[in-house]
């Protein structure tokens, strides 16, 4: 397992700074929305409006730097937010982060309060070792379009994580793809936090604490390892 996410050379070269914390769950039982995994996403939702009522998301220090990021690979930032901006934004302009299920219900609560990127993946659907690397634009990427399953394809360079079937996340952080998300059926899992700086080590390993609380709260009996990619030591 130590082996299951890597970075391809060109990223880790072009990225020197990215750093990456992911979480291997096991025995996980899943299941619908409920009222503790809701509880936790409007919990998050104050925690955003309150960080964000002078200031816009958009010049939060470690959103600027995915912007950056995004730019370096040829995406528009304002078009194409990495997913925690996305869901915060949505939070600030009076909505609410949506019910998918209780594992992922969490993750995007720990993503919008610690504002960095996080996504779930179901182990078995996993094919291989999933690479953060540059796309070259024929690889599959599952998804849903009017509703209906939809295989759409990256733009050749653009940095996305994918294993040996396909693309499994978009534009590194962007949108994740259907083929592994994670469902009610999931028992085995990754979650992965994407950083650059300004975040810090620390600030990873904390958003990971608080994780790796939420899923021992809602899934008892979980066993989760964790491994960090990219520069993860402390300086």
């Amino acid at each position: 397992m130590n082996n299951l996410l890597q970075i391809s050379p060109i990223v880790a070269e072009r990225f020197p700074n990215y750093h990456g914390l992911v979480l291997l769950a096991s025995d996980l039982t899943n299941g619908p929305s409920d009222e503790r995994s809701t509880a936790l996403l409007r919990d998050a939702e104050t925690h955003a409006r309150h960080m964000f009522a002078t200031s816009p998301v958009a010049t939060h220090p470690h959103v600027l730097a995915w912007q950056d990021a995004y730019r370096a690979f040829g995406m528009k930032p304002k078009k194409t937010m990495n997913s925690a901006e996305a869901l915060i934004t949505r939070v600030v302009k009076g909505g609410e982060l949506p019910t998918i299920n209780r594992l992922a219900d969490a993750y995007n609560a720990v993503s919008v309060r610690f504002v960095v990127p996080c996504g779930g993946e179901d182990l078995d659907h996993v094919v291989g070792a999933v690479t953060l690397k540059v796309a070259d634009g024929t690889e599959p990427f599952e998804t849903n379009k009017d509703g209906l399953p939809f295989i759409d394809h990256p733009v050749p360079g653009e940095v996305v994580w994918a294993d040996e079937a396909g693309v499994t996340c978009r534009a590194w952080n962007w949108r994740q793809g259907t083929r592994t998300r994670l469902t009610e059926d999931t028992t085995r899992a990754y979650f992965l936090f994407d950083a650059l700086p300004p975040m810090t080590f620390e600030d990873l390993e904390r958003a990971g604490d608080e994780l790796t609380a939420m899923l021992k709260t809602l899934s008892p009996g979980c066993r989760i390892e964790r491994l960090h990619l990219g520069q993860s030591t402390r300086e």
